[in-house]
Formats: structure tokens, sequence, C-alpha cells
């Protein structure tokens, strides 16, 4: 694939956030029964059986880098590539030390089998990248493990054509932008959380989705409307279904739980774009976004971007639908404008995190970065009614934000 400029979007300042971790309530693993089984909202939402008649994101490699993969959950045993990136940079690939990397991989790319959790594009692969999160306490594993800018420029030498980070921090470094734009130069998409600690922190930036090159995304729920937690910004790009997401609960694999947040935004919307890529394969990452933002839905300009859902909620659908749908220009980045610059020093690189908050406690914070988001509630029997909307077909009149502006 040929390289892109390095995206010229500055990043505005720092944020703090929390990890996905979800409470166990001790089903046997991998064995779930339909009144326990994940539920998956946004999937009725964005219609994706529609969607899976035109893409299933065959073809696409998503590069997930995390907390590490298990592979071999039911839901993504056959998925998770063991190649594709040095020896070095495949250290404990496939050990998850907290659950997080595996409720992303398979939120991108789960089969759904034996009650697992149905990726939005379960034609995709996934290539595990294990990299140091606030969870992650073993000294020794910390040493071992990698930084996600060596992470980024393995995903970035690999065939992974989108890169996945659920994680945040407060903190901005030189090493992970220069990776960044490393990648973005081999012509990947970066995809990362916009981070859950807006409630405390309003208006602070998280790294890397502030970074130049990545595009942040925030959380919303069923009704279109942006999660309390979510974080604003300019580097805000998209927002996606990000609530009342199903997760595994920690890193025994026992039980998924009702939790959600940027984190689990990030990777449906990182299986969004690896829908777009498959049915397309000829097209660049500046046009699966730039089509990813024709179509969001918003009712604000689009060329004045909400600071809590940026262009809109994505709504890969429409994309889909029209076979002839015009990408523009395939070296031209759709979110180049400087959005403000940063107030931030490069620092070194703390411990990256996925946004969510902990099991009990408030959420974390300090500048290691964090996984996840929501709630912590397990799955309960029956399952919640949701009044659910039609997030993929373009329902969206009018698309509800917290509060609005640029």
């Amino acid at each position: 694939m040929t390289g892109t400029p390095a995206r010229r979007r500055a990043a505005s300042a720092c944020v703090a956030l929390g990890f996905l971790s979800v409470a166990s309530a001790g089903l046997a693993p991998h064995a779930f029964a339909d009144a326990v089984a994940p539920k998956q909202w946004y999937l009725d939402s964005m219609q994706a059986s529609e969607m899976w008649k035109t893409s299933t994101g065959s073809g696409v490699v998503v590069a997930v880098v995390d907390s590490g993969v298990n592979a071999e959950t039911s839901s993504l045993k056959g998925q998770v590539l063991d190649q594709g990136v040095p020896a070095a940079a495949r250290y404990g690939a496939t050990k998850d030390y907290d659950g997080h990397g595996t409720t992303m991989a398979e939120l991108i790319a789960g089969t759904g089998q034996g009650g697992g959790i149905k990726g939005l594009a379960p034609g995709a692969k996934i290539i595990p990248l294990r990299v140091v999160l606030s969870t992650l306490k073993d000294p020794a594993e910390r040493e071992r493990t990698q930084q996600p800018a060596a992470a980024i420029r393995a995903a970035a030498d690999s065939n992974a054509k989108i890169i996945n980070m659920s994680f945040a921090s407060e903190v901005k470094d030189q090493a992970t932008q220069d990776a960044v734009e490393y990648a973005v130069s081999k012509g990947k998409l970066l995809i990362a959380g916009a981070g859950n600690d807006e409630e405390k922190h309003d208006a602070m930036v998280t790294f890397p989705a502030a970074l130049r090159g990545v595009v942040g995304v925030a959380a919303a729920d069923k009704s279109g409307t942006v999660a309390k937690y979510s974080q604003s910004g300019g580097f805000v790009d998209l927002a996606s279904p990000g609530l009342d997401v199903p997760g595994w609960c920690d890193a025994t694999f026992q039980q998924y739980c009702n939790s959600g947040g940027t984190s689990a935004g990030t990777a449906i919307a990182s299986a969004s774009a690896a829908l777009i890529w498959s049915a397309h394969p000829s097209w660049t990452a500046d046009q699966v976004l730039r089509t990813m933002i024709d179509t969001a839905g918003r009712s604000w300009d689009r060329n004045t971007p909400s600071k809590y859902l940026g262009y809109g909620l994505i709504r890969p659908r429409l994309v889909l639908e029209k076979p002839d749908i015009d990408p523009g220009p395939a070296d031209v980045d759709p979110v180049s404008q400087d959005q403000g610059g940063s107030s931030a020093a490069p620092a070194t690189p703390a411990a990256p995190s996925s946004p969510a908050p902990p099991k009990s406690g408030p959420v974390a914070t300090g500048k290691e970065a964090c996984a996840g988001g929501g709630d912590n509630t397990p799955w309960v029997i029956g399952g919640v009614v949701a009044g659910l909307i039609a997030i993929g077909g373009g329902v969206f009149a009018a698309i509800r934000s917290r509060r609005r502006g640029a």
C-alpha cells in the first residue's frame, strides 16, 4: 500500500483514563446459555446483518495493540494470526493479562461461536500486540513487555491495514508520535479511544488519540448521546457505539459482563473501517476515513466538528450500500486541519491503559494510560430491552450530544 503524508492534526491537552474491567459471575469458561450471552444492541442498530451481505471484513487484518489477546476463546479460534510481526514484538501477545485486549479483538472480529461476542467484522483477522498498560502489575512482565511505540512500529511493518489502540494516557511522548507518523507513512489507519475521564477532567486530552495521524473516537449510547465520561476536545473525530457493550469480566475468561467506554467504541469503529476496506480494497486509509466522516450522523455543519462527537456517529452501512460512492483523493487526509496545537510538552512515556473504570472505586488517573469506560454490571438473565435506532441506516435526523460545540 502506498504511504500517505503524516496527518497534521495536533493535540491540545491531556486526559486521565480508566480501564475496561468488568465483574465476574462465574459461568463455565466459553459456555454461555442464550439468556446470559452477550447482548450486542449495536449490531441490530447498525443493521449488521444487512452489511454482512456486502462485506464481513474479509481480507482485512487489524492489529490490536492492547493487553494481549487470548486466541483460544470460542469466538476467536481461527481469527488470530500468530505471525506477521517480528518475534520480539510477539512476546506475550496471546497471553492477555486482564481480558481487555481479548474483548477488543472479539468486538472487531469475533465469530460468535460458543455464545461468544460476534464481531462487527467477523471476516477480518487479528494481529495481537501486547503492551504495558496500567493493569500490568508484575515487574518482570512489565520489563519484558513492549511499550506502545514499539508495538505501533511492528504493526506498521505488518500486513495489518488498521491499528486499533483502545488505550490512552495523559502523557504525550515523542516516541509514540514518531511511531504513529511511521505507521501513517506505511498507509495504516490508526484509531484510538478518546478516554473516559470527562466528568473529572473536562477539556483535557488523551494520547494517542490526540496525536497527529490518529482518529480519536468518543463513545455513544443507543440514542446517539455521547457518554458523560467520554473525553471531549478537538481531537475527537468520530463517535461510535460504546455504552452497554459486552466484555470479558477478567483474565479468567469465565464470563462476559456489561461494560463499555471509548475502548469499545474504538474497536467498533475499527471493525467498521474493516468492513469498508474489505469492500473497497484499492482504497487508501484516507479514503476509508473520508467516507466514514462523510456518512457520519450529525445535525451540525460538517466543517465545524463537535468537540463531543467529532464529525458524528459512524454509519458504515451508508458507505457499503453505495458501491459507487466517491472516496475522494487517495492522499489527502480528511482531518488534516490544525485543531489548536498542543500545550503538552513531550514526556517520557508511561504505561498506557485502555479507557474504562476499574472493578471498584473511581476511574484510574495519573500518568499511566488505561482502557475501557462505563459501568461494570454483569449481564443479567433476560437481558435489557433496548429501544434500538438504525445507526447504520441513516435514521438519525438529529444526533443528540450532551453539549454541542467545536
